[in-house]
């Protein structure tokens, strides 16, 4: 946390650049004052508290004010609120955050209106059924509030997730825990029918993702994008199924199932996309983004990020 005062000339592709060390912490401690038992609330008792006017009725989740600016400023009061309620809008999903969020990519970011609320609390959304996509929440879409099992007193406590994917008792359980749900084992789409277009389609991805890991092991820039990484991956498209392994800066492509455990499962709706991924023409990133690839793991996009900087490393190495 402390770097020497140093300097170093670092090379790329012949020339020389000066890297030096830098350092700016910024620490503090920040109260939050009178609005404390809503933060408290969060923390210790696992519930939202809302701001009722005793006068208006007017509730305000969160308290964001002490009195009631419509009834010559009464005080307002601590009310307890459900943990269910609708989406207010439909949420942007963030696939790219910075290093403080970055290992709860991809979330949504919406405000959820409580029942019996008349302002919606900004919060975070999730689903249970794989990767986030722009489709999963729309404006009014219901959703439950679920509490993380290590609370902090922050915003970021609780989020959201769609009502239609939990259980009766799920939905009767107040409060909910994020450790009371299931994000590793989504049920899986069905694949499309096979079809002699999708099959040459994948049988041509095959030989060009099998070229792309014989290419990847003489790139040092693939290489360092693999590098420290390990996973199992299935393949699955309506033309057949492909087994991908990364380990530790090395990519090997198989044709059939994967044998043995899995890590991730990648299921194309067409090859054409493994096509469009490999000429580069679409991101495995945007074909997730546009429902044309679903993965297993929502929080596996590190994984993505790491396969689609793949072809553009390899060329690179190769001008």
């Amino acid at each position: 946390m402390n770097p020497p005062v140093a300097s170093e000339i670092v090379a790329r592709d012949g020339v020389d650049y000066l890297q030096s060390n830098e350092a700016m912490f910024t620490f503090y401690k920040r109260s939050k004052g009178e609005f404390s038992k809503y933060f408290l609330g969060l923390r210790d008792e696992l519930k939202i508290y809302g701001a009722r006017c005793p006068g208006c009725g007017v509730v305000r989740v969160p308290p964001f004010e002490l009195f009631c600016p419509e009834c010559d400023f009464t005080e307002l009061e601590h009310v307890p609120m459900p943990d269910t309620g609708v989406m207010m809008n439909t949420p942007p999903v963030t696939y790219f955050a910075h290093s403080l969020f970055q290992s709860w990519v991809p979330f949504g970011r919406g405000r959820v209106l409580l029942e019996g609320a008349d302002t919606a609390v900004p919060m975070h959304v999730y689903t249970t059924k794989g990767v986030l996509t722009p489709f999963v929440f729309q404006r009014g879409t219901p959703v439950k509030v679920v509490f993380r099992d290590q609370r902090i007193g922050k915003p970021t406590d609780v989020f959201a997730v769609p009502q239609s994917e939990l259980t009766a008792e799920q939905l009767a359980r107040s409060p909910l825990l994020e450790s009371e749900l299931d994000f590793t084992t989504p049920a899986e789409p069905a694949v499309p029918p096979a079809t002699p277009d999708a099959k040459a389609k994948l049988a041509r991805a095959l030989k060009m993702l099998q070229k792309l890991a014989r290419d990847a092991r003489h790139s040092s820039r693939a290489r360092h994008n693999l590098a420290g990484w390990k996973r199992r991956i299935a393949v699955k498209t309506p033309g057949g199924a492909l087994a991908m392994v990364i380990d530790d800066g090395t990519l090997d492509v198989s044709p059939g199932p994967l044998k043995g455990p899995c890590d991730l499962v990648l299921l194309f709706q067409d090859p054409q996309t493994l096509l469009d991924w490999l000429a580069f023409q679409e991101a495995l990133t945007n074909a997730i983004i546009a429902g044309k690839l679903w993965i297993s793991v929502n929080r596996e996009f590190t994984t993505i990020f790491k396969l689609d900087r793949l072809p553009r490393s390899v060329l690179r190495d190769a001008m």
